[in-house]
């Protein structure tokens, strides 16, 4: 937003003589020929006698005056003062100035800024969301993975540790949701060690970012005041990650296997074979936070290998395929994006370098340069501006970087805004980073890209019919169009700029667009993202609450109403309601300087925090 003027020209032309310095001359002049305009006194001797008192009287209270004790309350501070004031430097003084006025923007943006009335009630909304959502989960799915919410059942997808249950935990908690803090963390206590030990397969990425996180984050939080005592989230955290570590001890290299058998703690690669460089690159905060709180250093060891290893491996100016062998060690293929399988191994490099001291910790130095590195070739590489209007996003390169470009576009890739911010400022709003000139030029070139990208992000919201997000989007370039394949919003500007195919058309209540609203507002303090945060959430509201209690996921974000699937993912609860909630929030809540968030959304201190 660009400053205004303090003043208007109409402003400045009506009141510019209200500044303009006069002399005493001057003003004992302008006084007599006042005089003048109400009767002609001076034509008479008494109307002379009369000025010369006048003139008289002001000269000896200017020049003599009475001096005004020390301790007297009307003398500030013991300073001398004269009677009425008067006295020759105050009458030569220039009059006060009105203080300049804001532009209708500036004065709207400095009122929204504060957490006053209209920010608490939408807060209280999401927290009523967050209540309903796991009303629903609670009547038909308590213990399941997840929520079915149309056929009014549970499912377990992601290994049956009851995964909704312990990631809304720490959401709960910072909502200040103490019943259900109590009946997610009753059934904790009193199921999840046992489901862990006789649990087959789960994915060592997934288990490890939402049952691992969520546990370890809750256990940070938890004060006992609801639930079980701090401690019985860590020893489940321990047990869990025992067995975990199979999938680091049983590999021959230093890149785990993805699949755990929890009963046995055995481990297994994927069918296939390769693991995902995302999956095996985004488990490090929470093991790093594990031995740091367990004083066992084992978990920290084995997870901080991986980034090392990687650390030695060729990159396309910092950017790395999706594919990793555990077997070799090696990247397979040479398909480059920041969307799945790729996307959070950029955001750990950033991450995992803060949690453990940053420049405090030279330690690490090694993943800030390899995360400075993949930002420029995410720069040079991967960004592009859209035709007509110039959007800014993020495409891919499917065939490596001598390949053709792809202006696909992920919507996991919209956790890049808030990374890049983070990693700009490092947690502290732009204000005062730049107030203590810690800001380079490459620093502040990622936040700006950081803004670019989060309104693309937005757009892909504005121009469906719903207000909600395709799964996949793609941007019109002059290389690339197709006709037909709009969002349903025929007023939105951006409607020509953004392609959803068929099949991308779902809306998985992902929380990456809030995610990044939620960071760049902390860091910049402009009101929009609250604005677009809020316009999204209502978007949620009105098309993916189902009566029965809980919210769905949709097939097509194109139409109204939509048709929808039957399903609520953890990370609605875990992510998307908790970045919201923030996002309406006060800044003291979570500060960004003190904690991480893990990429299932779950806090995790900084070192020495």
């Amino acid at each position: 937003m660009s400053k205004s003027l303090p003043y208007s020209v109409k402003d400045v032309h009506y009141d510019n003589a209200k500044f303009r310095h006069r002399s005493p001359l001057k003003v004992l002049s302008q006084s007599l020929l006042t005089l003048n305009t109400k009767r002609n006194y001076a034509s008479c001797s008494t109307g002379k006698f009369l000025i010369l008192i006048l003139v008289f009287g002001i000269a000896c209270l200017m020049l003599m005056g009475t001096k005004i004790p020390n301790d007297s309350p009307l003398n500030e501070k013991g300073k001398v003062t004269f009677v009425g004031g008067l006295r020759l430097g105050r009458l030569l003084r220039k009059p006060p100035r009105i203080p300049p006025r804001l532009s209708p923007d500036e004065g709207q943006l400095k009122d929204n800024t504060t957490n006053g009335p209209k920010w608490a009630a939408r807060q209280q909304s999401v927290k009523e969301a967050f209540d309903y959502a796991w009303s629903g989960y609670r009547k038909f799915a308590m213990g399941y993975d997840e929520l079915m919410p149309i056929s009014q059942r549970g499912v377990d997808g992601l290994g049956g540790l009851g995964a909704t249950v312990v990631d809304a935990l720490d959401t709960a908690m910072i909502m200040g949701h103490g019943n259900i803090v109590s009946e997610a963390g009753s059934w904790v206590e009193a199921h999840l060690l046992e489901r862990i030990s006789q649990k087959g397969q789960v994915n060592l990425f997934e288990t490890t970012i939402r049952v691992l996180g969520g546990l370890l984050s809750a256990y940070h939080l938890s004060g006992g005041d609801h639930g079980p005592k701090p401690d019985v989230y860590l020893n489940v955290a321990k047990d869990l990650a025992d067995r975990l570590l199979s999938a680091f001890n049983s590999s021959p290299t230093a890149v785990p296997y993805s699949d755990v058998i929890l009963r046995e703690s055995t481990a297994h690669p994927a069918p296939g074979g390769m693991s995902s460089t995302a999956e095996v690159a985004s488990v490090q905060l929470e093991f790093n936070y594990l031995s740091a709180v367990s004083g066992d250093p084992k978990y920290s060891t084995e997870a901080m290998k991986v980034l090392a290893h990687i650390k030695t491996l060729p990159k396309t100016e910092g950017l790395v395929p999706i594919y990793i062998s555990p077997h070799s060690g090696e990247f397979v293929g040479e398909n480059i994006r920041l969307g799945s399988r790729g996307d959070s191994y950029y955001e750990y490099l950033i991450k995992v370098w803060l949690q453990q001291g940053g420049k405090m910790n030279g330690n690490f130095t090694y993943l800030h340069d390899m995360y400075t590195e993949a930002m420029k070739g995410v720069r040079h590489l991967l960004v592009r501006k859209s035709i007509p209007k110039g959007l800014v996003f993020v495409g891919e390169l499917p065939y490596g970087s001598k390949g053709e470009f792809s202006p696909k576009m992920d919507h996991l890739v919209c956790f890049l805004p808030g990374t890049l911010a983070l990693g700009a400022t490092k947690g502290l709003t732009k204000e005062k980073a730049l107030a203590e000139n810690l800001l380079s030029f490459e620093d502040l070139e990622n936040l700006k890209l950081a803004e670019d990208l989060a309104k693309a992000c937005f757009e892909m919201y504005e121009v469906t019919a719903t207000g909600l997000a395709p799964e996949i989007a793609y941007f019109h370039t002059e290389e690339y169009s197709e006709d037909g394949l709009e969002g349903g919003n025929k007023s939105s500007v951006y409607a020509k700029d953004i392609v959803i195919k068929q099949a991308d058309r779902h809306n998985l209540l992902r929380p990456e667009t809030v995610e990044s609203l939620f960071v760049l507002y902390r860091i910049t303090k402009d009101t929009k993202y609250r604005e677009q945060g809020w316009q999204i959430f209502q978007a949620f509201e009105k098309h993916t609450k189902v009566k029965s209690g809980g919210y769905t996921s949709l097939d097509d974000v194109t139409e109204v109403p939509p048709h929808r699937r039957d399903k609520m993912e953890t990370f609605f609860l875990g992510e998307t309601l908790k970045y919201l909630y923030l996002l309406f929030g006060d800044d003291s809540v979570i500060p960004l300087d003190k904690f991480v968030f893990n990429t299932e959304a779950h806090p995790l201190p900084i070192r020495n925090n």
